[in-house]
């Protein structure tokens, strides 16, 4: 019984077609190992077709199991990284979004400090984050620095921000925007081109 088909069932894979990751499935040419008089005997073809699929799903499923050892290459493995750090596993979500998920959660793990929610918001938005403390206020600020506009999983950071800021604290978000003087480089056809988002994140 091949990895995968042991593992159906039990592992929660994504249900985007546009997610398909991991290995490539390759079967060997079992025939070149072969003396030459068994070239073109067609029963003898057959024979090493059989055994080079199963060759090649051995090895796909060996690749593919050691690649859920890490976040940034785990697929289907994702539900176990999940279900440790105590994340509802959600199968119709991108692989990239439960990684970011899984991956703040693992940098917020510990005492909270501004420091770990710089980390944890860092992986986010895939830029610099700076945390602002506002002590009178009992809050602090997230702001993103490092990128423009709103980081596509505000709604994944927000609940891991909810799960690891102690309880009396709040906190807000600050986005940075294109400055009009960074789109003066455009021809009046240039901006008419682009959406008002897009003039606003415009590099």
């Amino acid at each position: 019984m091949a990895y995968g088909e042991h593992l159906y069932g039990i592992l929660a894979y994504s249900s985007e077609a546009a997610d398909q990751e991991g290995p490539e499935l390759v079967q060997p040419d079992l025939m070149k190992y072969l003396p030459e008089y068994y070239q073109g005997v067609v029963e003898m073809e057959q024979l090493q077709s059989s055994c080079a699929m199963e060759c090649g799903q051995l090895l796909y499923s060996i690749e593919d199991s050691a690649l859920q050892n890490h976040v940034e290459t785990a697929t289907w493995g994702l539900s176990r990284w999940e279900n440790v750090l105590g994340l509802t596993t959600d199968t119709t979500k991108a692989y990239a979004t439960r990684r970011e998920m899984i991956k703040a959660k693992l940098r917020g793990s510990g005492t909270t400090t501004p420091e770990m929610i710089r980390r944890t918001a860092s992986a986010f938005s895939g830029g610099d984050v700076e945390v602002v403390e506002v002590p009178g206020a009992y809050s602090f600020q997230v702001r993103f620095v490092g990128t423009l506009g709103i980081p596509a999983n505000m709604a994944g950071l927000i609940q891991i921000i909810e799960e690891i800021k102690p309880a009396h604290l709040d906190y807000e978000f600050v986005y940075s925007y294109t400055w009009w003087d960074s789109v003066k480089s455009l021809t009046w056809n240039g901006a008419h081109a682009r959406t008002w988002n897009e003039l606003r994140v415009f590099k």
